[in-house]
């Protein structure tokens, strides 16, 4: 059987110390068995989903929510998503609208987070931002469920990354952020969506896209009976609406037909160009899966030339994480169609 193991040396992450020795955990009964214990404990676990590695804490303890929050250097007035083994099992934390519990039904396990009334005493408020509603999903991962199964409770997992960064899909990713500020990371290998859920919520009777992720707008209008509509009313109630999320240290220059001197490229479908490319063959799902892959490896050196992604399907989560990283990466020389250059946003 796998042995749990100190994870390697530490390496270079911004502005918080190092408290802790991470261990790597196994991905499997014993390894979910543990992580459940630290949970319990209070304490900070990252583990795999079908999206990316979530960075969990008892959802219930506020403590274990500002321990969460401080290892990421999160705002805390960014909500944090609730996962939970069931749709039933989310039900005793939120009160679910009908449209949304039945897109939930079609859909969980699976790379979707619907916002709903909280009920009260439930949940910390620390994990829901203050807000009036909660960010729920159940994942779509065996090692995952297998965690919240052992657990028993809800589990607060925000991407395992320091706020603001790019998102992770392999434990490496992971410790290279969180190595000694966090107790343990599940290694269950590479996730397979690799791109973060889809977020809806309701205005009124209306069902709202809050964030494009891994489930295609399409799909859900397709549950839905119509498509979600953008939300109208101010202020950040889901995860991961700050415009500097998934920022990379590399500049980016997104829409781009080919690089300019001195400049990386990362492609989309057939080209002459060599370098990256998210996908040869143009395929969504084959982008989605490898974007942050990609974007870590670009994730230091010269502006890096982005090609243009349809704005389908996938696409539309793909450039939604493109134009964050964009807005987020370093002040100078950042060219963003339709922004203004050298805007940075603080996460």
């Amino acid at each position: 059987m796998p042995q749990d193991t100190p994870a390697r040396a530490p390496m270079a992450t911004p502005d918080a110390p190092r408290t802790t020795t991470t261990r790597i955990l196994p991905p499997d009964g014993r390894g979910a068995r543990l992580a459940a214990a630290v949970l319990r404990d209070g304490g900070l676990v990252a583990f795999p989903t079908e999206t990316v590695y979530g960075l969990g804490a008892d959802a219930r303890n506020d403590r274990a929510a500002a321990a969460l929050y401080e290892a990421k250097g999160r705002p805390r007035f960014n909500p944090l998503i609730v996962h939970l083994p069931s749709l039933a099992a989310a039900e005793a934390y939120a009160d679910i609208p009908a449209p949304l519990r039945d897109l939930a039904a079609a859909v969980w396990p699976g790379p979707l987070t619907v916002v709903a009334p909280r009920r009260p005493g439930a949940l910390s408020d620390l994990a829901a931002a203050g807000l009036p509603t909660v960010a729920l999903r159940v994942p779509a991962h065996p090692t995952a469920l297998a965690i919240l199964d052992r657990f028993g409770g809800p589990v607060a997992a925000p991407s395992a990354n320091v706020s603001g960064r790019i998102s992770p899909t392999t434990a490496e990713h992971v410790l290279a952020h969180l190595d000694g500020r966090i107790d343990a990371v599940v290694r269950a290998g590479a996730c397979s969506v690799g791109i973060e859920s889809t977020v809806v919520g309701m205005e009124g009777d209306a069902p709202v896209l809050l964030r494009p992720g891994g489930l295609p707008v399409e799909a859900a209008a397709r549950i839905l009976g119509r498509a979600p509509g953008p939300p109208t009313e101010g202020g950040i109630s889901a995860p991961g609406r700050l415009e500097s999320h998934y920022a990379p240290n590399a500049r980016l220059r997104l829409n781009a037909d080919a690089p300019r001197r001195g400049e990386r490229w990362l492609g989309f479908g057939p080209d002459a160009h060599g370098g990256a490319n998210l996908s040869p063959t143009g395929d969504l799902r084959e982008a989605a899966a490898s974007l942050f892959r990609i974007l870590h490896r670009l994730d230091d050196g010269p502006t890096v030339a982005v090609a243009p992604v349809p704005e389908i399907g996938l696409g539309v989560a793909i450039n939604d994480r493109l134009r964050r990283g964009a807005g987020g990466a370093s002040a100078a020389g950042i060219e963003v169609p339709g922004g203004a250059p050298g805007t940075r946003f603080e996460d």
